[in-house]
């Protein structure tokens, strides 16, 4: 959903059971109240200079002002601590650099397919509710289910409070953190879960979707009529709350598709695949591009894009309007994709082929080179961390454009020997997200 999702790509998470309980999920173990550490004097340079109790009042303040009653703050008083080792987590996250196939292969392997299609089965009342009510399809939903938590077995397990006010002490994301930390008390406040109920990840995420607290307060559905929105030991709750989010929060367009596995010719116009072209199904098909198993495209006026998510000899897909709630879920495009990938393998699509040769990776150091290349060229590239964003992509089109090489946004040997070569001419940014 943000950019701290950005680490779940990083870790392999746990294996779900092969068989969908219908009991609730347990809840992580739940620690003894958080100790006060020391405060960074680092942090205070935004908050003019204010130490770290001082700001915790201010925040206190404001949600009372937002309508948190005194009992919610006195509750969850304890756990309003500051922990630098979380501010040391935030500062040190990378964004992963991964080939899409490797990172797919893992994320979006068999067991988790055929968890996603059991957990549909096992629930299939709260799905065909979700699907009626928010017109979000139940492989979308457990797809994201699955990636998230693998269906609740890994919700993370640290206070969420003492993550919250940490990272809002924090300059880095301050505002962010602060609005957070006012949601999550709403969430007390209101009945959902207790403060010591409120273990998640590193970065203040919730449940088995890994909701912040303000999609969290602005989504979460009580599915299951209990009273509460449970969103760690509810499935029903869980499913719910995800399509609503999904669909009003991400703006689901009910009834048509989001990815579908493509073939494309070795003359297709490369500098228009790209998640900013869209063109009608039957413009792509004119130009050559099919189903895997050649089978034409449907010839209609559906708008669609090319997306390559490891250049022209890769994977290829056609992206629709839907696959925009992907990438804002989170603007990774190797999570982003592999969300999509999953969704149409439990919805019953075969697997992807496979390149019919390795794809080349620049090595880190190589790809630094070229992004900081890329930056001389007057390109923004956000941070140049030797990482494929989706502003260095730009620029490598741009630059591929100009040494008139195929225009598939992968940085190549080839574009480095150019640039390296002394390509001095100014090009003309793109403006992006990364």
């Amino acid at each position: 959903m943000v950019q701290t999702r950005f680490l779940i790509a990083a870790v392999a998470l746990l294996a779900c059971s092969a068989t969908a309980s219908a009991q609730l999920a347990p809840l992580p173990a739940r620690p003894a109240a958080p100790k006060a550490t020391a405060s960074s004097p680092r942090a205070a340079s935004c908050h003019n200079g204010a130490s770290f109790d001082r700001f915790l009042a201010d925040v206190k303040q404001q949600a009372v002002a937002a309508g948190v009653s005194q009992r919610t703050i006195s509750e969850a008083s304890p756990y309003l601590v500051y922990d630098q080792g979380i501010v040391n987590r935030d500062r040190g996250q990378r964004v992963f650099g991964q080939l899409f196939t490797e990172f797919a292969g893992r994320m979006a392997a068999p067991y988790r397919m055929q968890n996603g299609q059991q957990h549909i089965k096992a629930h299939a009342a709260a799905f065909a509710r979700a699907e009626k009510e928010y017109g979000v399809p139940p492989a979308v939903i457990a797809a994201f289910w699955g990636l998230e938590s693998d269906f609740g077995a890994n919700m993370g397990n640290l206070p969420t409070l003492k993550s919250l006010v940490s990272l809002a002490y924090d300059c880095r994301r301050s505002e962010m953190f602060v609005n957070e930390t006012i949601a999550a008390l709403k969430i007390i406040d209101r009945g959902d879960l207790t403060p010591d109920e409120m273990i998640g990840s590193w970065a203040g995420e919730l449940g088995q979707t890994q909701f912040l607290p303000v999609h969290y307060v602005n989504y979460a559905v009580d599915y299951d009529g209990d009273g509460r929105r449970d969103l760690l030991r509810s499935e029903p709750d869980v499913i719910g709350s995800t399509a609503n989010y999904i669909a009003n929060g991400l703006k689901w367009r009910r009834g048509e598709p989001w990815l579908e596995e493509i073939k494309v010719p070795q003359n297709l116009p490369w500098e228009q695949t790209d998640l900013t072209v869209q063109q009608p199904r039957s413009k792509w098909a004119q130009l050559g591009v099919t189903y895997p198993d050649g089978r034409p495209l449907p010839n209609d006026n559906l708008p669609a894009s090319v997306l390559l998510p490891m250049g022209r000899t890769g994977p290829a897909f056609m992206a629709y309007a839907n696959f925009a709630a992907y990438t804002e879920w989170n603007n990774s495009l190797i999570y982003s994709t592999t969300a999509g990938y999953l969704a149409t393998r439990i919805a019953g699509a075969a697997p992807m082929r496979k390149p019919a040769a390795p794809v080349a990776q620049l090595p880190f150091n190589e790809l630094k080179q070229l992004q900081q290349l890329l930056v001389q060229a007057g390109f923004n590239v956000g941070k140049v961390d030797g990482v494929l964003g989706q502003q260095s992509r730009a620029a490598v089109k741009a630059m591929q454009i100009k040494y008139g090489l195929p225009a598939d946004s992968w940085p190549t040997a080839e574009l480095l020997a150019r640039m390296r070569g002394g390509g001095t001419a100014q090009a003309q940014p793109q403006a992006t997200v990364r």
